[in-house]
């Protein structure tokens, strides 16, 4: 997922907390400690996409949406809803999501589109305060069932991967979740995990 979306959604963070006295953030909740899957591994020669690969994304959903809780201890995580609509679209080589949290003050569209020459998938990203739509995309490629979107980035100086998953796809449900990488994907940090139920 793009800087743009991450820095935003940060930022929702502090909005977050500010509400903690008012009625939505009634359901923003602290959880108990929880096991995290581990990351798939990147893949060294990504597989060609093809026309409908998102398609099983269409439909109306709910979101059940984990974050580590700011500046506490990183077990301590925090749980808000939220929810999506999707569409495919140009006959299953593109997918157009609108995400709503409102709880957060959040939301914004996921385009994924495929360059059918190259047969890459990349995902873009339009904050719904903003109306920008960031560029580049994040490029990637389903493999063994997950999809599994790159970027590259740089953090007080040093190199740093951000991974965009999804898995856990079955045609009620699926599993959303961002991470980072600082040494090359041999260990993860897991910053969003997103379960999505079929509305």
């Amino acid at each position: 997922m793009d800087m743009a979306r991450r820095t935003v959604l940060g930022a929702g963070v502090a909005v977050g907390a500010a509400m903690l006295a008012g009625t939505a953030a009634a359901l923003m909740t602290d959880i108990a400690p929880f096991a995290l899957d581990p990351m798939p591994p990147l893949p060294k020669v990504p597989t060609p996409g093809k026309p409908g690969d998102f398609n099983w994304l269409t439909g109306e959903w709910r979101i059940r949406n984990r974050q580590p809780k700011p500046k506490t201890d990183a077990k301590a995580w925090i749980e808000f809803p939220g929810a999506a609509t999707v569409h495919a679209i140009l006959a299953g080589i593109g997918s157009v999501e609108e995400l709503r949290i409102p709880e957060r003050n959040f939301g914004g569209m996921g385009l994924r589109m495929l360059d059918v020459e190259k047969k890459v998938w990349s995902d873009y990203w339009v904050n719904a305060q903003s109306g920008v739509v960031t560029a580049p995309g994040v490029a990637g490629s389903f493999e063994n069932g997950a999809g599994i979107f790159v970027s590259e980035d740089e953090q007080d100086g040093k190199p740093v991967k951000w991974a965009g998953v999804w898995d856990l796809i079955t045609p009620k449900s699926c599993r959303w979740r961002q991470a980072v990488t600082r040494d090359d994907g041999k260990s993860w940090e897991q910053v969003w995990i997103m379960d999505w139920t079929r509305a």
